[in-house]
């Protein structure tokens, strides 16, 4: 069976929010946890998170989470791109694809993780979920991307690698579009902790 790995994207520097936005608790945990855990129940290996200035903060809220490799970036000011290669040259050798997640976004169900992996299985080497027909993370990339995934730059992660394979690409559509719902302001920090105040996920 293909060994799936996650690459966890959480070196953002929280501008819109003003404070260090993944730290902050939703339904008692930190946001970062969220991804983590997903990835750990749907038994993705390696599970990597790539952090910025709070890395520590990190490793001391997720300490319990034996098998996440907690993998520092110096140059998390230069874009989301630098967290991108650092994650995927860790997995390289060690991976026949993988999930690249948004450390952000707490809502994604396991459900969305299961139907990706079912058509990444039947044979295509992006699959990308769109939430009420805006496109969204997590993204399932396979390994022979990856040497072109090393080669982006800036703040886009693989925008351009992603159009350039469309027709490789399997766009899953779901229609709840909280479950793609980025938590970067204080206004989407108080919806969020309204809808997970009555959901289950």
């Amino acid at each position: 069976m293909s060994r799936v790995g996650a690459i966890i994207l959480a070196a953002g520097m929280s501008k819109r929010m003003g404070q260090p936005k993944l730290l902050m608790p939703l339904k008692g945990k930190p946001l970062f946890r969220y991804p983590l855990e997903q990835a750990i129940r749907n038994q993705l290996n390696p599970i990597c998170l790539i952090g910025g200035q709070h890395m520590q903060a990190f490793k001391a809220e997720s300490d319990d989470l034996q098998v996440v490799e907690y993998i520092h970036n110096p140059n998390f000011e230069k874009g989301m791109s630098t967290s991108l290669k650092i994650g995927i040259e860790n997995i390289i050798e060690r991976s026949n694809a993988t999930f690249i997640f948004l450390a952000d976004q707490p809502f994604v169900p396991d459900l969305v993780i299961q139907t990706m992996l079912e058509h990444f299985r039947l044979g295509t080497r992006i699959v990308r979920p769109q939430y009420q027909g805006n496109l969204g993370h997590p993204i399932l990339i396979d390994k022979s991307l990856y040497e072109e995934f090393l080669g982006v730059e800036g703040d886009q992660g693989g925008k351009e690698i992603i159009k350039k394979y469309k027709s490789d690409t399997r766009i899953l559509s779901f229609e709840n579009s909280t479950w793609g719902m980025d938590i970067d302001t204080v206004v989407d920090y108080q919806n969020g902790k309204q809808y997970s105040s009555k959901t289950i996920y």
